[in-house]
């Protein structure tokens, strides 16, 4: 317990040299241009990039090899990305169906409809959602579950790892920024603010889905040893799916059933929590049954 607790905040020591690191470099760029309009976006660029670029010398001082961070030859990963695709619809359609059907979503009629535009939505929601998946999923699924899998049990790396994930999405401060408070203090008072904004729980319901999506792509990550890009696929079609909600349906936010999607982008809440807790509960009943019929 005690070896789970401490591994459970080194991550938090990382982030905050990465986050820290990424304010200071921030600052100084819009200091230099003399724009404080850019330091909040410039902050949150960086700090993506650094947890990128964190990949490659955390690895080689764990030891983890490019195996047991996930990654497969290419030609299985390109195999294992659309199986993920493939599930992603399998597992989040039928939600976005029943929201439907309850009237929390509707189509947005005042769109200019066409096949062109269609298209085009498409195509960019895919490639957005692709790089969202492989910069997230080679973080989380990739080096922070494979780091913590090498000294903890693997429910342990996938929980831990689930609030890491959860978290990271509400790491942002909306204080803007003027030429009066464009100062290294004002820069990582942003940083201060934004932390401050994760422990809040502004919005429980949204904190708890991405949660649940977490422990849900963790499972599948640790299925097997080099599945990273079925994880990668997975999350690639979920936010496509996403994306594709947002741009051609409405979330109407007073309804009866409206409760549950959350704020945080009218999609996750309480339904796709509860949805996929059920699934992953069904899944290890399942495992259970063929362990006994197996033993027998």
């Amino acid at each position: 317990m005690r070896q789970t607790i401490i591994f459970m905040f080194i991550p938090m020591l990382v982030l905050v040299v990465i986050t820290s690191s990424a304010c200071l470099m921030a600052y100084l760029i819009a200091l230099s241009f003399n724009d404080p309009l850019i330091l909040r976006k410039l902050i949150i660029r960086f700090s993506q990039i650094f947890l990128i670029l964190s990949i490659f010398p955390v690895s080689r001082y764990l030891g983890l090899t490019k195996e047991m961070l996930g990654y497969a030859a290419f030609t299985k990963m390109f195999k294992q990305f659309f199986q993920g695709i493939y599930v992603s619809l399998l597992v989040l359609l039928p939600a976005f169906f029943m929201l439907y059907m309850l009237g929390v979503h509707s189509i947005d009629m005042t769109k200019e409809w066409s096949f062109e535009w269609v298209l085009k939505k498409i195509g960019i929601a895919f490639g957005l959602a692709i790089l969202i998946g492989v910069v997230e999923e080679s973080v989380f699924r990739g080096m922070l579950y494979s780091s913590l899998k090498k000294y903890l049990p693997a429910f342990s790396a996938v929980l831990i790892t689930a609030v890491y994930y959860a978290g990271l999405h509400f790491l942002d401060s909306k204080t803007p920024v003027s030429e009066e408070t464009l100062s290294l203090k004002g820069s990582f008072g942003l940083l201060e603010q934004a932390y401050l904004n994760v422990f809040a729980m502004q919005d429980v319901s949204a904190f708890f889905a991405l949660l649940v999506v977490g422990i849900f792509l963790g499972v599948l990550r640790s299925r097997g040893e080099m599945n990273l890009a079925f994880c990668i696929g997975c999350h690639t079609g979920w936010v496509w799916q996403i994306r594709m909600c947002k741009s051609m349906f409405t979330v109407h936010a007073i309804t009866p059933y409206s409760f549950l999607v959350s704020h945080y982008d009218g999609v996750i809440g309480w339904l796709v929590a509860g949805w996929l807790l059920l699934l992953l509960f069904i899944y290890w009943s399942w495992g259970q049954l063929v362990s006994k019929v197996v033993k027998l």
